[in-house]
């Protein structure tokens, strides 16, 4: 259980709350931006690791997808509330996150399954920590390259967000209907 990958899950996971503090206990959001950045790399480099080290557990695959939504949820709704992220990427994200949670939930139930990720998924969450992260440092400097930065990953990492949806919820479909 004890794997490098699942460390660094974990190290992600506690990270969150110094995001959250450095946001609103420090009211410094370029801090927690950098904060994300660190976050977001992470995410990569633990399911590269168990991959490479041939550490892949159901622990470390319950961990980590558990970290990118509680980091992403952190970061948006932290984002929506200290003003730092527009409204609409806000709640676009946080609307497909719900959709998508509780859809993983019924097929759990009904099919006894989980959704495997698809790249396409995988490009729209690096897209969209991208831009949430050029947010949190660019905020309050509408010029700034980390700004023009944030809306050049934002609309095409929500669009394939949503993209990606769908397709899950046609694997969704076929997996309840093979296990009925």
């Amino acid at each position: 259980m004890i794997t490098i990958p699942n460390v660094i899950s974990v190290a992600r996971l506690a990270l969150i709350p110094v995001f959250l503090w450095l946001l609103f206990g420090r009211d410094d959001p370029a801090g927690a931006g950098w904060l994300l950045v660190l976050i977001g790399a992470t995410d990569w480099i633990d399911g590269y690791l168990a991959r490479k080290l041939d550490q892949v557990t159901k622990l470390g695959e319950f961990l980590d997808p558990m970290a990118d939504r509680l980091a992403v949820i952190a970061a948006v709704v932290g984002g929506l509330i200290a003003e730092v992220l527009p409204v609409w990427l806000s709640v676009g994200i946080i609307v497909r996150e719900v959709g998508i949670g509780v859809g993983a939930l019924v097929i759990g139930l009904k099919a006894g399954a989980k959704l495997t990720v698809r790249r396409l998924g995988k490009l729209a969450t690096l897209l969209l920590y991208v831009s949430i992260a050029s947010f949190f440092v660019g905020v309050g400097t509408p010029f700034d390259p980390l700004v023009w930065a944030a809306w050049v990953t934002g609309v095409p990492g929500l669009a394939l967000y949503y993209i990606v949806a769908w397709q899950y919820l046609g694997d969704a479909r076929a997996m309840v209907a093979k296990a009925s």
